[in-house]
């Protein structure tokens, strides 16, 4: 249950020095005081006053948030204003929110103690749905009305983006508003709009209706969605004339320079390392993959970038860890270049590099050879179906030879450490689909045994399809939880054998990120009656309270399978269609139509099928500073020369 209310909505925030030493009076108390304390080496602190005060939240507890690059991005480029001081904050553990919560201690930020009540705005990063009710525990942690139409100016601005966002209608009566794609431009014109706004003493609605002219920003409040009786939408609808019926999401032309100077934190956490993201977007068309069609096109930054970033960020933390980041990292067309360069550079220091998402179809015996000389953890690799009828079904044909001859490569190199990414609940899969998997992991740790013998290990990670949404697979219904139960079991009995190891997810927290992915505005009041009843920590298996959610549905007459068992109906609104991604819905329909008959689609760097991404970019130009696009229909696909 939630314990009681930090502090009445309008009353006087405690003043950091006060916030400050309360906090001492509780750190012995908790589990990993430094969480809590701020401090850190690189964390930024500027005299005051500045012109705009930024919380920049992450909804999960410090250990989890200090390592998103999402937060480390933002933090870096707007505290280069010298008008701007973005600050930090995370969502305390139960141990530590008990107390703040006895003790009326409001939420505040970890570099000037400030109550987030008295910050300009507050900008949260949502990259999964599970913090959905961490978020609304967030805003009551500060003393903040979870709902929006209950925050008037005198209040922060509460913005939010992240993945989950591209679906925005669950959390639409908590947010004021929401940045669609990405932020790293818009975020600074929203930052300028607010200070026109503030210096003009206009209500807040003034506000929220100008922040609808800026590309990329969604605001609730000014769209209503309409039903059929039978619960279908009919459309989720603009209240003015002026205002665009749908919100195209936000693209850079250019990836903005990395982040250099990231926080080095006075506790572990999750991922101590220097992340670089060295490409965004995809350009290999998997159905199931959202993150694969909302960040389309392709763009990569040149080796030059990413070398120039590494070596700043090495001098300034003294991290030995690098991660090479993008959906996948081997499609990088300069990934030899870029390995060449490091290997040349830093194979005396013996760093770990890390290139998670490598696409098993090039994997090289030039890259492995070139990792040797770092301490090299392990290799993952996501083949996400055994048999070839569920590969042509989710469109990644990557060979059972092409696993195998790969693992042979890692394991003849030494490396111990494969893990494999699988997936069940795929459209038309049956046992013997799922048994393949089984089928080729046994080949595949047979292999390491020849090479390592009891050395080799082999991780496991096997999901269950969520068809999320600005998918292929949007228009299909979820397993039902007892066949997905069926089908770990079967997992479990045939891969129990020495060397390998397996994780999965069960079928309940399945559901819940299927309703929680795919709901309507209609699901707002079903969080916050979760949230009401004490869900929080959802992504926390021990915290996580399936009946909770079950009775939030049940006490707003809505029904968890309409959102989760249903297969859709070709010309059906989804509450996200009002969301323009740019890949449009047709081309994923067509998509949807070729899983289901088998059709393979090839690689857009090979030849562009017209998704509709040409929509959105029609009047962006590159810029000329040695970074490339793959976007066939744009001819952007050679280098440019050159420096801004």
């Amino acid at each position: 249950m939630i314990i009681g209310r930090i502090t009445e909505y309008g009353s006087v925030a405690l003043k950091p020095a006060e916030i400050e030493s309360a906090i001492e009076n509780i750190l012995l108390k908790v589990q990993k005081p430094g969480r809590y304390i701020g401090g850190e080496f690189n964390a930024i602190y500027k005299q005051l006053p500045v012109k705009t005060r930024v919380a920049l939240a992450f909804p999960d507890i410090y250990d989890l948030g200090v390592p998103n690059l999402g937060l480390s991005v933002f933090y870096d480029q707007l505290n280069r204003d010298p008008e701007i001081w973005a600050e930090r904050v995370f969502l305390p553990w139960v141990d530590m929110e008990a107390l703040m919560r006895e003790r009326q201690i409001p939420l505040y930020t970890l570099e000037s103690k400030t109550s987030l009540a008295d910050m300009d705005i507050l900008a949260i990063t949502i990259p999964y749905e599970s913090l959905y009710t961490n978020v609304l525990n967030l805003l009551d942690l500060a003393g903040l009305p979870v709902l929006t139409q209950d925050r008037s100016e005198t209040f922060p601005l509460v913005i939010a983006g992240g993945h989950s966002t591209f679906n925005p209608e669950p959390m639409s009566a908590f947010i004021d508003a929401f940045v669609i794609g990405e932020g790293e431009e818009v975020f600074q014109e929203i930052i300028t709009l607010h200070q026109e706004w503030k210096s003009s003493g206009d209500p807040k609605h003034v506000l929220l209706e100008k922040l609808t002219k800026i590309d990329g920003v969604y605001v609730p409040q000014f769209f209503e969605p309409k039903y059929h009786p039978d619960g279908t939408l009919i459309g989720t609808f603009p209240i003015k004339e002026d205002m665009q019926a749908r919100v195209k999401k936000r693209i850079l032309p250019v990836l903005p320079q990395p982040p250099e100077h990231f926080i080095v934190p006075t506790i572990d956490v999750i991922q101590n390392r220097i992340a670089i993201e060295i490409m965004r977007g995809c350009s290999r068309g998997c159905r199931f993959c959202q993150a694969g069609y909302v960040t389309r096109p392709v763009r990569e930054r040149s080796v030059d970038v990413v070398l120039n970033a590494i070596e700043i960020s090495l001098e300034s933390t003294g991290y030995e860890e690098i991660a090479l980041l993008s959906l996948s990292s081997s499609d990088y067309t300069q990934i030899q270049p870029l390995v060449d360069r490091l290997h040349e550079r830093y194979s005396q220091r013996n760093l770990n590099i890390s290139l998670p998402s490598l696409r098993i179809d090039t994997v090289s015996v030039e890259i492995l050879e070139k990792l040797r000389g770092s301490r090299f953890s392990g290799f993952t690799l996501a083949p996400e179906a055994g048999s070839e009828k569920i590969k042509q079904t989710i469109n990644k044909p990557i060979s059972e030879e092409q696993l195998l001859e790969t693992a042979e490569m890692i394991y003849s190199h030494g490396w111990q450490t494969i893990k494999l990414y699988y997936m069940i609940g795929l459209p038309g899969e049956t046992l013997e689909d799922v048994q393949a998997i089984c089928d080729v992991c046994i080949k595949v740790i047979k292999i390491g045994r020849k090479h390592l013998n009891k050395r080799s290990q082999l991780n496991i990670g096997i999901a269950t399809l969520v068809p999320k949404p600005h998918t292929a697979f949007q228009w299909c219904s979820v397993d039902d939880p007892e066949k997905i139960t069926e089908k770990q079991i079967l997992i479990k009995k045939a891969l129990s054998t020495p060397g390998i190891k397996l994780s999965w997810s069960d079928a309940e927290t399945t559901m819940f990120e299927a309703w929680s992915s795919r709901g309507d505005r209609r699901q707002s009041a079903v969080i916050h009656r979760a949230w009401q009843l004490g869900a929080k920590f959802d992504a926390w298996q021990d915290h996580f309270r399936h009946d909770i959610w079950l009775q939030a549905f049940a006490e707003n007459d809505l029904d968890p399978a309409f959102y989760m068992n249903r297969v859709r109906q070709p010309d059906e609104v989804f509450p996200w269609d009002h969301i323009d991604i740019g890949v449009s819905k047709k081309t994923l329909r067509n998509e949807y139509e070729n899983s289901l008959n088998g059709i393979l689609r090839e690689d857009c760097r090979d030849g562009c099928y017209g998704c509709g991404i040409n929509r959105t970019f029609s009047l962006i130009q590159p810029r000329t500073n040695g970074e490339k696009w793959f976007c066939p229909i744009l001819n952007f696909e050679a280098a440019q020369e050159g420096a801004e």
